[in-house]
């Protein structure tokens, strides 16, 4: 299996636990996980080829990420402790 750049995990190495911890017990936070993370596939797998697309497309699909993104990163930011 092929790398995939951009997951989570690699997008806030700090915050490993924080991501651990809201996933379980935040269901808003874990949707927008989830969603990330599905979108996120879908960007690679255009970008390597596997399902092309129209550069348009790509990018509306990476502003999304990068809102998504976002959102985890202020409710991450929230959660860490003073």
């Amino acid at each position: 299996m092929s790398h995939t750049p951009h997951e989570l995990a690699e997008e806030f190495p700090n915050q490993i636990q924080a991501l651990h911890a809201l996933k379980l017990t935040d269901v808003h936070f874990n949707r927008l996980a989830d969603e990330y993370h599905e979108l996120n596939r879908e960007i690679h797998r255009i970008e390597t080829d596997v399902e092309p697309t129209s550069d348009h497309i790509l990018e509306e699909k990476k502003k999304l990420r990068l809102g998504l993104k976002d959102q985890i990163a202020v409710m991450l930011n929230k959660a860490q402790p003073e």
